[in-house]
């Protein structure tokens, strides 16, 4: 009985760590680090040269399970690589998935023009996954500019050998791999 137990434990263990190992999320330095990077792209090759980066699909911009993507501060979308459609309207006006709502664009834009940098979190609906979960997205103020860029986070984490979406971020967020969702 005894070997059982442990056998059990060592494989609920095991699952939350595999979920670990598995894990693609980006995590929050990455998004600080290059959504200043972005910026930086802004200021030294021209906003032309750095739309057309974050643009791509495929671009240095996106990684993991996230992307960059640039504003302006009076709510336009500049460079969105994973919703084009969203380029060249202006977003002030979208809310979140969250009850009742939240003017997150608003939100971002009041960090831009404020403090300059700094972290938004809200609700949203992630691509399989027909429920509303927790995101945050940093925000980064291209300096000299009226523009930033944002990179954002699935909010995850791994508890008790279950995964747990949605209830707080861990360290780096754990995404469980598609079989386990």
């Amino acid at each position: 009985m005894k070997k059982i137990m442990l056998a059990f434990l060592g494989i609920a263990v095991g699952l939350c760590l595999a979920g670990s190992a598995f894990a693609a999320g980006a995590t929050k330095d990455e998004c600080v680090a290059k959504s200043k990077e972005a910026a930086a792209m802004v200021n030294e090759k021209g906003i032309g040269a750095a739309i057309e980066e974050i643009n791509k699909k495929n671009g240095k911009f996106v990684w993991a399970d996230t992307y960059v993507f640039l504003m302006d501060l009076d709510g336009k979308m500049l460079a969105h690589p994973m919703s084009p459609a969203l380029i060249g309207k202006n977003v002030l006006d979208m809310k979140d998935k969250g009850e009742p709502g939240k003017l997150l664009f608003k939100e971002f834009v009041a960090v831009a023009k404020g403090k300059g940098e700094g972290w938004v979190d809200y609700m949203w609906i992630n691509p399989g996954d027909p429920k509303p979960r927790k995101k945050v997205t940093y925000i980064y103020r291209v300096p000299g500019k009226d523009l930033f860029a944002g990179g954002d986070l699935r909010v995850i984490r791994c508890t008790a050998g279950r995964f747990d979406p949605g209830r707080g971020a861990s360290p780096r967020p754990v995404i469980p791999p598609p079989s386990l969702r």
